[in-house]
């Protein structure tokens, strides 16, 4: 019987290489090669009958349990599996396990909190897809004081000049404020690079801390940095139906 066909960013996904994302920029980038040609978005393969290379690197399907862990990224770390300048990356964080995870979506270095890791590539690709708008609630502080007018551009969106494009509304609850600091939760709507230090910089706020709490209704709960834990299939079943 043959093989059904899928995209070859979706089959490298489904070997542990990156997410799906990821493979499409790889593929973007000439990293891909499909039977000795470079690859391209639209190409497909059932995985059996065609050789692919990454980087120069065949790479085949991993039998392999999909798992989903919760990692608290603590600040200082960089979001990727390996670093050219030396940095810490979450994957040291992670190196016990087994199995090659990668992350869903990312966190700046001097940011922490809630990031998944993962080897499910329908599931990464899922929950960091533009289309899907997932929320997810950080606690910021900011030095000084936050006043009305600054609230109401977090609510309605603010232009971002260096990117030329104007943020989703995002929901705002301020926690504590003090002449020196404001701690608030910002929901967000969208995972631009670096968005909420960006909005915080045009609006002339200064971040003191960053730390992503929640994703939808998922909760860091009582992880310590540094710390990680499997996710139940209950939480994953409510992640798909997200």
């Amino acid at each position: 019987m043959q093989e059904k066909l899928v995209r070859i960013q979706k089959y490298i996904a489904d070997c542990g290489v990156c997410s799906r994302r990821a493979a499409e920029a790889m593929i973007e980038e000439g990293r891909v090669t499909l039977n000795g040609r470079p690859a391209r978005l639209g190409d497909k393969t059932d995985g059996a009958r065609d050789l692919i290379r990454v980087d120069g690197r065949v790479i085949k399907p991993a039998v392999r349990e999909k798992i989903t862990l919760m990692l608290y990224k603590p600040r200082g770390y960089v979001t990727t599996m390996s670093d050219e300048q030396g940095r810490k990356c979450v994957a040291d964080l992670i190196a016990r396990e087994r199995v090659r995870l990668y992350p869903v979506g990312r966190l700046d270095k001097d940011s922490e909190g809630l990031l998944l890791m993962t080897n499910d590539g329908d599931l990464a690709n899922k929950l960091t897809h533009p289309r899907n708008h997932i929320p997810k609630t950080y606690r910021v502080i900011v030095k000084g004081g936050v006043n009305r007018e600054q609230i109401k551009a977090f609510e309605n969106g603010i232009y971002i000049a260096e990117d030329d494009y104007t943020t989703r509304p995002a929901e705002i609850e301020i926690l504590d404020s003090k002449t020196d600091r404001t701690v608030f939760y910002l929901t967000l709507y969208e995972g631009k690079n670096r968005e909420i230090r960006k909005m915080c910089e045009a609006l002339g706020l200064e971040v003191l801390r960053l730390k992503r709490d929640k994703l939808a209704d998922l909760s860091i709960g009582t992880l310590r940095a540094g710390q990680y834990r499997a996710l139940t299939q209950k939480e994953i079943d409510y992640l798909y139906r997200l």
